[in-house]
Parts: structure tokens; sequence; C-alpha cells
């Protein structure tokens, strides 16, 4: 019970500053656009009048949330699901501020109630719960946005980890024959291109890179590779590694690749133009 007790003081006091904004702005506009006649006291004594619908407004709007919170605490403890529709809150507030008022006004303002009376009062009570609503609404969008942040880093640590993992594997190339294998990790891997009956393999020793040729169709390597995704294909005769590629040039109609540390213009063909895109 305590617990209860002192989560709702901590939520009463969080917004604290929201309720006197609100009570303060009501008592601002009633003094300084006049929309009742409160000619018959001076200044001083009106001043205290106006005060007093702030108060009102201050109090019904502090006393409606606590109530509310109270009910979400025992009716929803473990927050599932709505205990009550969002603009209950809002209506009751505006109910309660018009009916005090019209009563404040009536019998200590001496204000004479008619319809358009009520209907002044019920719009300067509308503002309470519209700013409410305005606050929540913007309160649940901002923790909405801390949410999808939050799970938007844990995404990508979790990325990054599978990607740096994912990076120091080894691949074993074959040769058609099973004659020869060539065995390299995945982050050294620049390129792979078509050389007649042989295919080059580009790849990184130290600071330089380094060809060698292993006899193999380019399609039987690529074979060898599906089941690396940062290995894709540019054009008929060359498959990159697209953590290679520093820049996707285009002139007219002709595009090319520039890799690091390679000198080659690495060529694109149209097929393979927007999947690479995507890629890089």
């Amino acid at each position: 019970m305590n617990s209860k007790l002192d989560q709702l003081i901590f939520l009463l006091k969080k917004d604290l500053r929201l309720y006197l904004g609100i009570s303060f702005g009501i008592f601002l506009f009633v003094l300084f656009f006049q929309p009742f006649q409160l000619d018959k006291f001076d200044f001083n004594n009106r001043l205290l009048i106006v005060a007093g619908l702030g108060g009102i407004v201050f109090l019904f709007t502090i006393l409606v949330r606590a109530s509310f919170i109270l009910i979400l605490q025992f009716y929803n403890p473990d927050n599932r699901e709505p205990a009550f529709p969002a603009y209950l809150g809002g209506f009751i507030i505006l109910a309660l501020c018009s009916v005090a008022f019209a009563f404040y006004l009536r019998y200590v303002g001496s204000v004479t109630i008619t319809f358009y009376t009520m209907f002044k009062v019920v719009l300067i009570c509308l503002f309470p719960p519209l700013s409410l609503g305005l606050y929540d609404e913007l309160k649940e969008l901002k923790q909405q946005n801390e949410s999808l942040l939050l799970e938007k880093e844990i995404i990508q640590e979790q990325f990054q980890k599978d990607k740096d993992e994912f990076r120091h594997k080894s691949i074993e190339f074959v040769s058609e024959n099973s004659s020869e294998t060539l065995s390299l990790q995945i982050a050294d891997i620049a390129l792979i291109k078509s050389a007649d009956n042989y295919v080059e393999i580009v790849f990184k020793e130290g600071d330089h890179l380094k060809k060698k040729l292993i006899r193999n169709t380019l399609k039987g390597i690529e074979q060898q590779i599906r089941s690396y995704p940062n290995f894709i294909r540019c054009h008929r005769i060359c498959i990159v590694n697209t953590h290679y590629i520093e820049k996707l040039n285009r002139k007219f109609n002709n595009h090319w690749l520039t890799i690091k540390d390679l000198q080659e213009q690495i060529p694109v063909s149209r097929q393979y133009l927007l999947k690479l895109k995507e890629a890089t």
C-alpha cells in the first residue's frame, strides 16, 4: 500500500508544474480578457475571485488525475490493457470544472448564469482536458520513441556482433577436380574474377592485395560462397565483397566499382546494378 501511495505522490509531483501551469493560464486568461462581469468588485477582490477560478481548475485536475492513477494501479497493475477510455478523465475534468465554475461565479462572483455565460464557462474549461490530453499524447510518443531507439540500438549491436563473427569465418575454395584448395578468411577476400578456365581470387595479405588462380568456373565458385551474403555478383565475369566497395561510379550509361587498394576498375552490368545498389 505504501509503495502505491509513494508512486502516486511521485507521479503527481512529476506533473505538478503542468497542473500549476494550466491553472495559471486560466487565471491570466480570465484576468486579462474578462469574459465574466465582475465590475461590482474592486481590483483586489476581482483578483481573488479570478484566482479562485484557477484554484478550482488546479483542485479538480489533481483530484481526477490522482483518482485515475489509483484506479489504474488497482484494476490494471500489470498495464496489460487500459482500465478506462483515455478521454474519460478529460470529460470528468470538464464536467466538474464547468459545474464548479457556474456555482462559484453565481454565489461568489454574483454573476448571472445565462446560456451564453455557460457557453463561455465550458469553452474555458475545455482548456485543461485538451492540454492534458496533448501532454499525455506527447508523453506516450516520447516513450515509444525512446523504446524504439533502445530496440534499434540493441539490434544494431547484435547485427555488428554477428557481422564481425561472420567476417572472421574462413572459406575454403576447391578447384574443379578437387586437386587444389585455398582457405581464406571472408574478411580478406576482395573480389573473384573469371579468367578463362580459371578463377582469379583477389585477397588481402598484410597491407597489400594479392591474386591467386584456382582452376574452376565463376559459377562453380559462386555455388561455394552462396551462403555468404556479402559476396555479390556485379558482372558476368566478377563477384565482389561489398565490404571492399569504396564507390559506385557512373558515366553516361556505364557503371563501375572502385575497390579499396585496387587500381583496376570493376565493371558493373545493368542486370546486377539494382541488386548491387541495395547491397551497398
